[in-house]
């Protein structure tokens, strides 16, 4: 059984050396051989250029495919092991075309996970752990109303005038900045064109209380089921977004200005152009740390009166074992590599794992990557 991972980008590393020192049969890919020598050739040898005709030669039955490439690769790489009988993992969301595969992935027999890394991922774990605290609690009552908040960003830990860097093409940033989001507040669904139309404020309980400027990302109301929230719960906030530095808004609003109005090939071309500077002007400095603060809150109420309230928390920044970003992005996902190949992760397409038992043992783990780990239970 080998492991196959594809992609030694920045925050692919702790967890491959992690697999690696840990004696599995691991085979790494990457468009250029060279950098992924610097990654981890001092561990090892079996690194090879990425090509798909290459690794799709290579793989067989019962061996495991990690995606850490560009998200174009996700769904051809899947598409292959599940022909193959082979696993496959990845930290990124679950598109459409990837769920179109869950039934042919049971069918086989194979596992395909998704989702497992900082966010989504541990903020997953985060909030399954969460409800299930809620559901088990006295204060538990289907008729309660339901607030659901979860607030992740990779921010400087030291602020620098653009209240941002970047430890990875900016390219990305700028084009999800022209995503629309769905979230629920006051038990209205919220549908916002872009994420600067629904800036607002939200107070972290850190250990030093910090506020932050924050946004909806994505279509947060699919994660309900996920979550597990029953179907006749009130659900008054339901909110998956983005935090950033405050400041940040203000810095960025000729960003914002200018991005609304590119449209096609030109407009394309004018973001590569963006980032290009971007990356120039803004991006970390060897051994600067970075910082990742993660928040996922679940309220209920009664009435108008909080009866259930409490807040996961995290706060990590780099240090000597390397960015913050790279250890919370990969080392989660190398768990679930485990889980899969010791079949403890069922087969067909899937999330973060909703298991209690690898729940908890993927945040016992959290909690060492991370400075700050505490639950705050705010009526205690």
């Amino acid at each position: 059984m080998t492991i196959h991972w594809c992609g030694t980008g920045l925050s692919a590393i702790p967890g491959l050396r992690r697999l690696i020192e840990a004696g599995y049969d691991v085979t790494v890919w990457n468009r250029t051989k060279a950098k992924a020598e610097e990654a981890v050739g001092d561990l090892t040898d079996k690194i090879k250029a990425f090509e798909f005709d290459a690794i799709s030669a290579d793989v067989n039955e019962g061996d495991l495919v990690v995606s850490m490439l560009p998200g174009d690769w996700h769904v051809p790489l899947a598409e292959m092991c599940i022909n193959k009988g082979a696993n496959f993992v990845s930290s990124s969301y679950i598109a459409p075309e990837m769920r179109d595969l869950h039934a042919k992935a049971l069918v086989r027999g194979v596992s395909v996970v998704n989702e497992i890394g900082l966010d989504p991922g541990i903020d997953h774990l985060m909030a399954h752990q969460m409800v299930a605290d809620y559901r088990g609690s006295k204060a538990y009552d289907a008729s309660n109303d339901l607030s659901f908040k979860s607030y992740c960003g990779g921010i400087p830990k030291i602020p620098n005038p653009f209240r941002y860097k970047f430890s990875w093409s900016p390219l990305g940033v700028l084009k999800a900045l022209r995503s629309p989001s769905r979230s629920i507040k006051h038990f209205t669904e919220l549908n916002v064109a872009r994420p600067w139309d629904a800036i607002s404020t939200y107070d972290a309980p850190l250990a030093t209380p910090e506020s932050f400027e924050v946004y909806p990302n994505r279509d947060s109301l699919p994660f309900m089921e996920d979550y597990q929230f029953d179907a006749n719960w009130r659900v008054k906030e339901f909110v998956r977004g983005t935090l950033r530095l405050n400041g940040w808004a203000d810095a960025w609003k000729d960003v914002f200005a200018e991005v609304e109005t590119l449209e096609g090939p030109e407009g394309d071309a004018r973001l590569k152009e963006m980032s290009d500077t971007f990356w120039a002007e803004n991006a970390y400095d060897e051994g600067e740390p970075d910082r990742v603060v993660m928040c996922v809150d679940l309220k209920a109420e009664k009435n108008g009166s909080p009866v259930w309230h409490k807040t996961y928390v995290m706060d990590a920044w780099g240090d000597a074992r390397g960015t913050a970003m790279a250890r919370l992005v990969s080392i989660p996902l190398s768990l679930a590599i485990e889980s899969v190949l010791n079949r403890e992760i069922p087969a067909g397409v899937s999330p973060a794992p909703h298991d209690p038992k690898l729940v908890a043992r993927y945040l016992d783990e959290v909690n060492t990557l991370a400075q700050h780990l505490m639950v705050v239970d705010h009526l205690a």
